[in-house]
């Protein structure tokens, strides 16, 4: 008997591992420019490349996106790529290529929008909005998708956020990327089926 698998996603791409090296490509340089390897937020690298507040207020609004892939430190990179390694694969078996970018990068400026609410003042780096939009797309199209209730994203979504929660952490960019992220995963849900589907073939060899 042979099984052949037909999936409608974006797992050819390896999308997740480009995004990836684009990330640690940017720490890299931050980092070197900078001439410190474990802490870069205070560099003009860097500087140029987060998201001021006070900066996007006066036009700078570029930085809401390239925010999305500048990092603090080694220790803050190292655990972003690993969630968003996690999460990320798990995406590309759910959703096509155009789909997993718009889940990342609508999540990731919705986060950032979000965190203008702060203040001027506010400095702000990471990609944990787009991560936590992909968790909530991939944890919510999960459930919707075979019929489940939707309750046990939002709550798991929710203590996500909370222990995610810190010192100098920009949660309101958590909260917005993890919002944005269950809206799209639960229309997509409700608009389709599910992109995994089936095929089963027989064949037979003869006994004699």
């Amino acid at each position: 008997m042979n099984y052949m698998l037909s999936v409608r996603s974006s797992q050819k791409y390896k999308i997740t591992f480009v995004l990836i090296a684009v990330n640690v490509a940017v720490y890299l340089y931050t980092s070197i420019a900078g001439g410190n390897f474990f802490v870069t937020l205070y560099t003009d690298e860097t500087a140029q490349l987060a998201q001021y507040n006070a900066a996007v207020f006066d036009g700078a609004y570029y930085q809401l996106f390239t925010a999305m892939f500048v990092h603090s430190g080694i220790v803050h990179l190292a655990g972003n790529m690993m969630f968003l390694l996690i999460f990320g694969l798990r995406g590309e078996e759910m959703f096509s290529l155009p789909e997993y970018i718009g889940i990342y990068f609508i999540g990731g400026l919705a986060g950032n929008l979000l965190s203008l609410a702060l203040g001027p003042a506010l400095v702000s780096v990471g990609a944990s909005g787009a991560i936590f939009a992909m968790f909530g797309a991939c944890a919510i199209y999960a459930r919707r998708s075979i019929g489940q209730s939707v309750v046990g994203a939002l709550v798991f979504g929710f203590f996500l956020v909370m222990i995610s929660s810190g010192e100098n952490v920009n949660y309101m960019a958590h909260i917005g990327g993890l919002a944005a992220g269950l809206i799209i995963g639960y229309l997509f849900a409700r608009t389709r089926r599910p992109q995994t589907a089936y095929k089963v073939s027989y064949s037979y060899v003869a006994p004699f």
